[in-house]
């Protein structure tokens, strides 16, 4: 099936060198990920060799410049890449996608200092990268996150939580907001921390419904010293840092959808033309709306990889801005014309 994704998917308007990244995304997506997608899921495996496999490909840093590792590709080249990926597991490359984000909030934030000694190491996924803004009690009020951060001397001393971190405990690297200053988005600074850090410990792994390919935490903060020269930007420029990488991360979220739903749509049609009702193939007499209702009762068993799409992308509508906040989003910007 996933190998006939290629002509399936749309190239139509892309540059021959954007064809040739959806060529190479949608081969690694058919041999090193759909076969393991539905094992990743069911045993909750996080498959750091193969995506250090497409870090090899240059997926590990798709947007961010070549002279730290990067690949140097614009945003509409990591958003075809990132939806032919997602073909081959959904929940996997939304995490890669992450991994993205932080990695270029490096790049284009931190100094040549910062650049140098974080993003090589993660372009090729040597380490892994996780973003923190959610906390237990501000999801998507994030200008209110209380996780707090005071300077002492050449350090931070961080006290807080964040909450529903993706490689959360398994990663290397976390992106965290913190507060420096005072109430609202101006007291926000973003510091970066490494794993073994004093002070940085982890929740217990989440059981969720989907995105089980992805170990999901809580990551605690109990008087976490952090050098001073961890800092990304100015202090009280950390809201603005966060909001500009979920600017981004919004877009590749989105690509994974689209990519679960080339695969899923491919799914259904298949299973309707194999699959008969009345002596004749099912596609003849049903017409539905979604590929999951289109599998009949079959969509709802876990042999069929079309639940696994449906379950890894539910999130979507919640995480980097729930529907809800995307339409308020939208508005702002239609009524400032």
């Amino acid at each position: 099936m996933f190998s006939s994704l290629a002509a399936f998917l749309a190239s139509t308007g892309l540059t021959e060198d954007q064809k040739e990244f959806q060529k190479v995304a949608l081969d690694f997506a058919a041999k090193e990920m759909a076969p393991y997608m539905a094992e990743w899921d069911e045993k909750e495996i996080f498959p750091v060799e193969t995506m250090r496999k497409a870090a090899q490909l240059g997926f590990g840093g798709i947007y961010v410049k070549p002279d730290v590792g990067g690949s140097g590709l614009s945003r509409l080249d990591t958003s075809i890449i990132f939806e032919a990926l997602s073909t081959g597991c959904t929940s996997t490359t939304a995490y890669m996608s992450i991994h993205n984000m932080c990695v270029w909030m490096i790049d284009t934030f931190g100094n040549e200092e910062q650049r140098r000694r974080f993003c090589p190491s993660l372009c090729s996924m040597e380490k892994f990268a996780s973003y923190c803004l959610t906390e237990p009690g501000s999801g998507s009020d994030a200008a209110s996150l209380l996780t707090s951060a005071q300077r002492k001397g050449d350090s931070y001393v961080l006290n807080g939580s964040k909450a529903f971190i993706s490689g959360g405990g398994d990663t290397d690297v976390y992106v965290v907001m913190c507060r420096t200053g005072g109430p609202g988005p101006k007291g926000i600074s973003c510091l970066v921390l490494e794993k073994g850090m004093p002070g940085l410990s982890f929740g217990k792994k989440e059981k969720k419904v989907g995105w089980n390919s992805q170990p999901t935490r809580a990551v605690i903060f109990e008087d976490c010293v952090v050098p001073v020269g961890n800092r990304l930007g100015a202090e009280g420029q950390g809201f603005n840092i966060a909001m500009q990488g979920l600017n981004g991360g919004r877009i590749n979220i989105a690509s994974c959808s689209l990519g679960a739903a080339h695969a899923s749509v491919l799914l259904a049609q298949e299973h309707l033309t194999v699959r008969k009702q009345f002596g004749e193939p099912l596609a003849s007499n049903q017409i539905c709306n979604q590929a999951l209702q289109m599998h009949g009762g079959y969509g709802y068993l876990k042999d069929y990889a079309v639940q696994q799409f449906v379950r890894d992308i539910r999130v979507h509508q919640i995480l980097e801005g729930t529907n809800e906040v995307m339409r308020m989003i939208v508005a702002r910007n239609l009524l400032q014309g």
